[in-house]
Formats: C-alpha cells, structure tokens, sequence
C-alpha cells in the first residue's frame, strides 16, 4: 500500500469508528425503545352500546375526530357496560376502550383496567305511562316493564332500585328491550314502563320527554340514594328543558345518576390515551344540560383508577411536541429524542476519547523504540570490546531500521523523525568514545 493510502486509512480511523459506534448504539438504542414503546397502531376498537343508546352517538363523534389523524375507530355494539367490562377483559375481543357507567365495575374486574376519566353523567330515566311521581308511590304489580337488556348495567342498576324500594320483581312482568325498543313501545302502549341509563343526548331519552301520555318519575328521595351509592350523584332536569312550547317536563325533575366513564386496557398504547383523551375535551368539554364548560371529562376515579397517561394530560396537558406538531409527527420526534438523547450522551465522550486513544497508540510505536534505544545505550556504555558488543551494536542497527521502516501519519511524522535523529546521535557518540 502506498504512503498516501496508508495515511489516508490512519487519518480516518477515528472518524471511521465513531461512525461504526453510532450505528451499533442507534440500532441497539432503536430496538430497545421498541421493546418497551413500540410504534402506536392506527386502528382501536371501542365497545359502546346499543341502538338508540348515547354511548353510541358518542362513538361515533370519536370515530370521527380520531380519523382527522388517520387513527380508525371501529365501533363494536354491545348490550351494555357490563357486557363492555366482560369484552375488554376478553383477550381475543380486540376491544381498545369501552364506556362503562359509575357501579358497573366489580372489584375482581378492576385488574388490567384503568380509566380516562368520567365524561359525562347519565342519569336513570324511569319513563311510564303514568301519572308523575315518586316511584315508591308506582304500583308495579302486572306491569309491563323493560328494564334494559341482560349483560348491561342499566338491568343491574334498575334491579337494585327495586329492590331498595321493596318491589317484588315476581309482581312486575320485567322485560329486555334496547332504549330503542323500549321507546318504540311505551309511545305505542305496548308496555307500562321504561327504565333506561342514559346521557340527556340519548335519542330514546329526547324522543320519551316529549311524547304524548309518557310522564317521567321524579326521585324525590333522591339524597338517600346518594348517601347510598357513593357514585351516584343528584340532578335536577329543569321544567321546560325539553320542549319550552309543551312546557315538557311540566314540573323540576329531579334524578340520579352515575358517572360515564372511559375505561380502556391498562396497556393501551400511551399515544392512543392521548388521542382518545383530546377528542374527550371536544366531546364532552362543552357546558351541558347538568354542567357547566369544562366540568368534563374530568380526573375523577369512580370504579377504576385513572391511567398515568391520563392523569399527565390532565395535570400538564399536552407536551410542547403535541401542541405545535401533527400527531404522527410528534410520536415519531418524541421516539427519536428517546433516541438522540442517550445517543449523545454516548457520541461526545466518544467523540473526545477515540482521537486521544488513536494519539496514544501513535505514540506508543515511537515511545517503545525509545525504550530499546535506553537499553541499548546502557548496555553498550557496560559492556567492554567483544562479541557482546558486536552483538548490541548489530541490534542497534536493526533498531534503526525498525525507525527508518516506521509509518506514522503526517501529524505524527515530526516524532518518527525526532527518534531517528536521537538513533544517529547516539550512533556518532558510541563511535566517538571507541
């Protein structure tokens, strides 16, 4: 190899590692944050609820925000929360995220679950075709009611009401319609009453409020319930609210109500939080017909607690990368300063400590001829005419050799020089004293 070629190799050795060294650790920093962050999907599946239920018109008002950032949201119709918590519990489900309203969650259901935060209330609606009043005054003997459908948690939460108000449900004919149904046929007289768990956005709760002949019970008692079931809350629908020309309802209402909730699997991409909590705050952020603007969605556990994620998002709100970047944008920076980062931290002692490695071992080539030029200066000094000293004078020779052969960079070439002249004066003053 020429000494151009040869120089050109050493003078780029260091740069030449410092690469191959931030190649290694990028590919191992890359893996590694895969391992524990992988890149967020573009699909999640929401369990919501029935027909004519709000929990899917409010699905589909996330499905339509969450495809502004190219994230589709498949929505799975299910009878309830119930059947929701069951889904998300259910690995071959594929459910992301479901709408779970307050007292639906039982303690040995909680593993692996962990809340957004509550959206909205959803008030317990007990439509009949009656005279308005308080529900323990309801003769419900022989009664036709629809009390919600098996697996949801309108069933389970009408069941308790009656039983808390000592109703013997073998008196009552219970039924198990979808709020749909439920309001199709109380309108049309087929059934006697309607007990639906629904947000005020519901269509069968709009279309029941001002239907002719359907009046809607007012839970007089209804602090005792709250003072009962810590996640119920009390509401009072004002008269008029419905239709201020039919004066619907005629009179205050007052109601209970649990706490919508969106509960996802606990190891939902953290990405995917964020998206579902910032379309939350468009949904459910607006003053409403039970609160004011921005009551929710709100950090409040009722049954779950709430994700880290969440709770970050609520505290801080968005990172600065989230604010002023398009989503995918800022998940692929905000993975490479995961990156960069650590990487740097590995790059600048590299960048300091090859070059003096590199200088060191330049160095050393010439520093060890020294080291045999010192020996052989002390021996040659001792040892007297003879064999001996033809013996080191011919080791001396091969040493200026080995200087003479010695290949150093440009940088360096000034100490292969330096050793060379210190070889021949060393040669001229053993050649002076004999």
């Amino acid at each position: 190899m020429s000494t151009t070629g040869r120089s050109f190799i050493q003078r780029f050795i260091p740069k030449t590692l410092i690469g191959l060294a931030i190649v290694g650790v990028t590919a191992a920093l890359w893996h590694f944050i895969g391992s524990f962050r992988p890149p967020p999907g573009r699909t999640l599946t929401i369990a919501s609820g029935s027909a004519g239920d709000a929990y899917q018109v409010f699905a589909e008002r996330y499905r339509r925000i969450l495809a502004e950032d190219d994230v589709e949201l498949r929505i799975l119709e299910t009878a309830g929360s119930l059947e929701n918590i069951r889904l998300l519990h259910d690995p071959n489900s594929e459910v992301d995220a479901a709408f779970v309203h307050g007292g639906s969650v039982a303690s040995e259901d909680m593993e692996g679950l962990a809340s957004l935060g509550v959206m909205f209330y959803e008030p317990m609606w007990f439509f009949c075709r009656c005279a308005q009043g308080d529900p323990t005054a309801l003769d419900l003997t022989g009664k036709r009611a629809s009390i919600g459908q098996e697996g949801s948690a309108t069933r389970q939460a009408a069941l308790r009401l009656l039983a808390m108000n000592g109703i013997d449900t073998g008196l009552v004919q219970l039924l198990d319609y979808s709020p749909a149904e439920s309001a199709e046929l109380l309108r049309q007289g087929e059934l006697d009453v309607a007990v639906m768990v629904a947000a005020w956005d519901s269509p069968s709760v709009q279309d029941l409020l001002v239907a002719p002949g359907i009046s809607l019970i007012d839970f007089k008692r209804a602090d005792a319930y709250v003072a009962l079931n810590r996640y119920l809350s009390k509401l009072i629908l004002p008269a008029g609210v419905a239709d201020m020309a039919q004066n619907r309802p005629p009179n205050d209402v007052t109601l209970i109500a649990p706490m919508a909730s969106l509960v996802i699997r606990e190891d939902l991409h953290s990405a995917l939080q964020y998206l579902l909590v910032r379309a939350a705050q468009r949904i459910h952020g607006r003053a409403g017909i039970f609160n004011e603007a921005g009551k929710f969605p709100a950090a409040l556990e009722v049954d779950l607690p709430i994700s880290s994620e969440a709770q970050h998002l609520y505290a801080e709100g968005p990172s600065f990368l989230q604010r002023n970047l398009p989503f995918w944008m800022a998940e692929m920076v905000q993975r490479l300063l995961f990156i960069i980062v650590p990487l740097f931290g590995v790059i600048y002692p590299l960048w300091s400590l090859l070059p003096k490695l590199y200088r060191w071992q330049m160095q050393h080539r010439v520093y060890r001829l020294y080291g045999e030029l010192k020996l052989l200066e002390r021996s040659l000094y001792e040892t007297g005419e003879g064999p001996e000293r033809e013996r080191l004078l011919q080791r001396f020779d091969e040493l200026e050799r080995s200087a003479t052969m010695l290949k150093l960079p440009d940088a360096y070439s000034a100490m292969g020089y330096a050793l060379k002249m210190h070889i021949r004066t060393m040669r001229d003053a053993l050649s002076e004293s004999h």
